[in-house]
C-alpha cells in the first residue's frame, strides 16, 4: 500500500452567496463523519486534520511574505487526509467520495 494526500479546496465565494444553515452544516459534518469512518474501517485513513483559516504564504528569491487566506485565490484548501492506496487510481476513486464535492469544492490527488 503507499500513502497518498487528498488536498480539500472549496470555493469560499459559494458560502458568501448562500450561506449554509446549522441544519445544513451538520448533515455536511455528518457525511464527512460517515466517510471518513469508512475509511477507518477500511485501514484506508493513515492521518489528517482540517487546516485553520489564516497562515501565510513565502514566495520568490525576495521571499515575499503574504498573509492569508488568500484572498487572490478562488479556492482555498481547508483540510487534508492521508490515506493508503494500491495506486493512485484507487486513491482517485477514494477522493470521489469526498463531501466536499457536493458543494462544489475539489479534491486533490497527490503521491506522498
Amino acid at each position: 500500500m503507499d500513502k497518498f494526500m487528498l488536498l480539500f479546496r472549496f470555493n469560499p465565494e459559494v458560502f458568501q452567496q448562500a450561506p449554509p444553515s446549522p441544519e445544513d452544516m451538520q448533515a455536511d459534518l455528518q457525511r464527512w463523519l460517515d466517510w471518513m469512518g469508512t475509511l477507518t474501517q477500511q485501514g484506508k485513513m493513515a492521518g489528517g486534520e482540517q487546516l485553520q483559516m489564516g497562515g501565510r504564504v513565502v514566495s520568490g528569491t525576495a521571499k515575499a511574505v503574504t498573509e492569508g487566506p488568500f484572498a487572490e485565490s478562488k479556492e482555498i484548501v481547508s483540510g487534508y487526509l492521508l490515506i493508503l492506496a494500491a495506486d493512485l487510481d484507487e486513491a482517485t476513486e477514494i477522493g470521489k467520495g469526498c463531501p466536499v464535492l457536493l458543494s462544489g469544492g475539489s479534491v486533490e490527488i497527490r503521491p506522498v
